[in-house]
């Protein structure tokens, strides 16, 4: 019962606010331009979202449905993936990091296409190589680190062709999502 009032706390507490703290604008921005740069170099679409807390149709369906946590963080990073339309790229190689700030929790979304690809320890490792750096408070250092290993993903089994002139086609917004 304690737990459960812990982290509705948390959830009522945490706001716009406390994302703002963990990734700053300038911050922010630096991660625009490495996502704008990592696109260049393959052919799929990256985005970030960071959420400093859960809507509470989320938690009440935690409570109502008696749903571990860790499943209602993973339907939310679903639900942000299909918002945000990451699902709804030419290829189907669009992935989300996805981080929630009052669960300390990473989620990695790939798409279809990337996931017949990617075999699943790369995705543990990323998501282990982000919560270490982030469990240090180095929230730039470890999304920085993510993108570059979603990326090498990215730019060994999409890369940008060539066949066109400049980068591939731009489908997404670079900027990160922060709620």
């Amino acid at each position: 019962m304690w737990t459960t009032l812990t982290r509705l706390g948390r959830h009522l507490w945490l706001d716009r606010s406390h994302t703002a703290r963990a990734i700053p604008a300038a911050t922010a921005e630096r991660l625009r331009q490495r996502i704008a740069a990592s696109e260049q170099r393959h052919s799929g679409e990256v985005r970030i979202c960071v959420e400093a807390s859960l809507p509470a149709s989320y938690l009440w369906r935690h409570l109502r449905q008696r749903l571990p946590i860790r499943q209602i963080v993973r339907q939310r990073a679903l639900m942000m993936f299909s918002k945000l339309r990451v699902w709804d790229t030419e290829q189907n190689n669009g992935v989300l990091i996805y981080l929630l700030l009052a669960e300390r929790a990473i989620e990695l979304v790939a798409d279809r296409g990337v996931m017949r690809v990617v075999e699943p320890t790369a995705w543990h490792e990323a998501v282990a190589h982000l919560g270490a750096a982030w469990h240090d408070g180095r929230f730039e250092e470890g999304l920085t680190q993510a993108l570059e290993e979603v990326s090498a993903m990215l730019v060994a089994h999409f890369p940008n062709s060539g066949e066109r002139q400049g980068p591939a086609p731009h489908q997404l917004p670079d900027e990160p999502v922060l709620r």
